[in-house]
């Protein structure tokens, strides 16, 4: 196998906000989302981009915000949200060709951002995320209505079989959106997740040990694109090796979610399209707006289960 079986064409695009796409995929790239459901590109930021961004983690999860979920009966973050709002170099990165273009060809259209994450996967504490389909709470908690989202991850640390790596059952997404319970308890996030027995049936129908689960790994600076209804989870991290990751949870504008049942910082409310700055972003002193940088507004955590067409029609 090549270093990087997956590259794309990728091109600087400097200070032309006009130019054409730093990145675009391939024939058989998008062929291989569409059968696998995910794609995997080694290295595709540099280690100073990356470091860049890892840079600026600690800063985040100090603060003793709303938007820093902690594992559970344990100090160390396990996910921090909206970092784009506060943080210059994750505004940069939310913002980035690498991670935008690839998700417009998918999906045809203009995206905003639905979801902004970064996930710790602590040293000796960051704990399982169970088998779920992202889609499948975005659809039952938001009323996101169809599955025209996707995530696109960075590395920020190495990702190795003993630090907790994702693992994905291929070709799961082709399933659409599948039964899931709401499991409250198990971490101290709430998550949508799948059974045992119709993981244990995704897993035999896709190669069973023989190709059934997948974990892609790779340095820092690499990117996984992965589709809103395929099938993932990832261990407890029981290594002495951090794996902290970005999550960018992508979605077209046309498909926009329908209701605020959750915050505003794990569920955006801006559907205004993204529009990307150049490839050099992370490296260069670029202007990003941060609307949260003095503070969340009180708003953000205000919530509702009424759906926002049934809100104007009461009004």
């Amino acid at each position: 196998m090549s270093e990087n079986p997956f590259a794309a064409t990728r091109r600087c695009t400097g200070a032309n906000l006009n130019s054409e796409p730093a990145m675009q995929l391939t024939p058989e790239q998008i062929a291989q989302f569409d059968r696998d459901g995910y794609l995997f590109f080694p290295r595709q930021f540099s280690p100073e981009e990356t470091q860049a961004l890892l840079d600026a983690v600690p800063e985040l999860y100090a603060k003793r915000d709303a938007f820093n979920v902690r594992e559970k009966g344990r100090d160390a973050v396990r996910t921090n949200f909206a970092a784009h709002m506060v943080s210059k170099p994750f505004g940069k990165l939310g913002r980035h060709p690498r991670m935008i273009e690839p998700v417009e060809m998918l999906l045809g259209e203009k995206l905003y951002m639905h979801q902004f994450k970064v996930n710790g996967k602590m040293a000796f504490e960051g704990d399982v995320w169970q088998w779920h389909q992202d889609y499948g709470t975005w659809l039952n908690d938001d009323m996101m209505p169809t599955e025209r989202a996707m995530n696109v991850a960075i590395f920020l640390d190495d990702v190795n079989e003993h630090n907790g790596p994702l693992m994905f059952i291929p070709g799961s997404h082709k399933r659409g959106v599948v039964a899931a319970k709401h499991d409250l308890s198990t971490t101290s996030y709430p998550l949508w997740t799948v059974d045992n027995e119709l993981i244990t049936s995704l897993v035999e129908r896709a190669g069973g040990k023989n190709g059934g689960i997948v974990s892609p790994k790779g340095p820092a600076g690499s990117m996984i694109l992965f589709h809103s209804c395929l099938v993932h989870a990832s261990t407890s991290n029981l290594s002495p090796w951090n794996r902290v990751a970005v999550y960018l949870s992508l979605c077209a504008v046309s498909n926009h979610i329908r209701r605020h049942k959750r915050p505003e910082y794990i569920a955006h409310r801006d559907f205004t399209p993204i529009e990307c700055l150049p490839d050099d972003c992370l490296l260069q002193d670029y202007p990003v707006d941060l609307p949260w940088k003095d503070g969340m507004p009180g708003s953000a955590l205000q919530t509702s289960t009424v759906p926002f067409d049934a809100q104007k029609a009461a009004a």
